[in-house]
This record gives C-alpha cells, structure tokens and sequence, in this order.
C-alpha cells in the first residue's frame, strides 16, 4: 500500500509553495524531521522559507489551526516562538491532498549550558510562555495522560506482536507493574494542566544573541507545566539540581512553579519512553523510518527497552529532586 508521503516529491513540494504566489528558485533541501515532512526552499527575491507538511492523518484543522494561534500569541506577547507565515490571509494551506504551513528561517545554535544565565534565560522565557498558557485552554489539542501514552502504547506493541516471544511476557508483567506505580503517583500529586510547548528538548530551542527561540510547536498540549522542564535537565541528580535552580530563578520572574510537580517527573519520563516505541512502531510502514531506525524493532533493542523501563520503575520509587536550601 502506499504511504501518503510517497506522492510528495520535490516537484510537489515546489508546486505547493508556488501555490501560494511565491516564486521558488528550485532549491529544496529536506531537513531533518520524521513525523512531519519539512523542507527548505529557495525563493526568488527573497530568503529561503521552511515549508511543513503536516502528517495526514494525525491532526485535524482546528488542531493545527490552534497550534498556529498559540504561537501568534505567545509571539505577541514578545516571546521569541517560530511561528508559521501568513500568506494571502491564511497560516495554513492545502495542496493535492496535504496540509502545509510555511515557517521563516531561524537562524540558532544549540544553547551552551555550561555558559552562566544559559538556563535562567531560558526559565525567563518558558516562565513568560506559561504565564501566557495559563491564561485559557486549548479546545481542539490533546490532555498529557496516562491512558494515551503509557496504557495504550504497550496495548498496541503487545497487540500487535512487536516483541519477541521470549520478551512478551516480561514485558507484559514489568508495563503492568509500571502502570500501576504511576497511577498512583499521578493521584497523590495531581497537577494543574495548562497549555505548554510539550516537546520543550534543547534540540527545539536555537540559541542566538543571547535569546532563546522556540520552535517545533507540533506537540503543544494541556499537560502540567513541569513536562516542559524536565526534558531540560540533564546530568547527574546534583548537576540537574543545579540546572533546575537556575532555571526556576528566571521561571518564576514571570510565573508560579508548583514544587509539587517535580513528583512528575519520572512518571513523565517513563510515559515518554513507552509512548516513543509505540511512535516509532506505529510509523513503521512509512518508508523513511526503517531507514532512519533501523536499530528498531529486533531482539537487541526490545531487551534493552525492557532494561530501561526496569531502571524507570527503580526511579519512580526514589525521592523526587529537590532544590538545594
């Protein structure tokens, strides 16, 4: 069968582009991006544009037309996001079957965070974001919870035959287990959920001119403010300590942090981890994930996956993090 993003070749996407009144100089570069398909293209007379195609199927109109307005507003409210183009009156358009947004280039690097008030800019910034997040809710996008990216993502694998026999049955027992634990962590320290970036790694900030730009808001939700932290962090329980303090400092210029939260965050962790081998298992008729991955799905990778989530149910047993007095 057909995968839909086989039809879109580079005369389609230059076609598409072209669509909208541009003129392309015929220059077009794919960049790296699996979910969605994304290009950049050369225009007459002008710098070159990033064009998204959105991955038919996975959200409606009013999803990404919602995406679209958050990052008009968080724009408005000086907050360095990349947000799509307006073209002829519209952010969103169509062509032969797809949906497609035109984005300007941003230029960055990735942030430095062994640089001083590295993480206290970006606290700033994600602390104006959630100011501005709070205000009201998505109607159209996702709610962050369990049953969609821990419960049903092991459903599908075990439903679905990805594991090996001989892993099915620990796998099984060990999500089982999983589940259970983060149930009851999610009810002890239930939080507020609010709208948020939900995909906020380093590899979706570019850094220039000591600024923050945030791009990538294809998996902005409703979920707890803390998923858009701990992502963030990173080295030992002392160094994130660390990094988390620097950051909370900028943050709560700007907007409240529950403490409370940081109970989340191997939960939030492990649902992550489970949700990206079902991502990744879902996407795996689409041709360009067997050649980008192609450490997934065998033996080796399953008894390592296992390995992990054993560690996650270690983790979601020991004290959260805490700030340092």
């Amino acid at each position: 069968m057909e995968h839909p993003y086989e039809r879109l070749l580079p005369d389609m996407v230059i076609d598409a582009v072209e669509s909208l009144d541009l003129l392309s100089d015929q220059r077009i570069f794919p960049l790296n991006s699996y979910e969605n398909r994304v290009y950049r293209v050369g225009l007459e007379e002008s710098a070159p544009c990033i064009a998204k195609f959105y991955r038919p199927q996975r959200w409606d109109k009013e999803a990404i037309l919602e995406e679209h307005a958050f990052s008009f507003e968080l724009q408005e409210n000086d907050i360095n996001v990349v947000a799509p183009l307006i073209i002829n009156g519209k952010s969103l358009h169509e062509f032969e079957g797809f949906q497609f947004a035109l984005f300007p280039m941003q230029g960055g690097y990735a942030p430095e965070l062994e640089l001083p008030d590295t993480m206290y800019r970006i606290g700033l910034n994600i602390g104006r974001m959630h100011q501005v997040g709070s205000s009201k809710q998505f109607e159209h996008r996702q709610t962050m919870s369990l049953e969609q990216w821990a419960i049903n993502s092991r459903a599908f694998l075990l439903e679905n035959d990805f594991l090996p026999m001989s892993l099915q049955t620990a796998y099984d027992t060990l999500t089982d287990d999983l589940v259970k634990t983060m149930k009851s962590i999610l009810a002890h320290h239930k939080a507020r959920d609010q709208r948020i970036h939900g995909d906020c790694h380093m590899g979706n900030i570019l850094w220039r001119e000591d600024q923050a730009f945030f791009v990538d808001l294809d998996d902005c939700v409703m979920g707890p403010a803390v998923q858009d932290i701990w992502l963030l962090l990173s080295g030992d329980r002392l160094q994130q300590t660390s990094l988390l303090s620097e950051f909370l400092e900028g943050y709560e210029e700007f907007a409240s942090f529950d403490l409370k939260e940081l109970n989340l965050i191997e939960t939030l962790r492990t649902m992550r981890i489970m949700n990206y081998s079902a991502w990744l298992a879902k996407r795996w008729k689409d041709p360009a994930f067997p050649m980008h991955f192609p450490w997934f799905n065998t033996e080796r990778y399953w008894s390592e996956h296992i390995l992990e989530l054993r560690e996650q149910l270690s983790a979601l047993n020991e004290p959260p993090l805490q700030l340092m007095p």
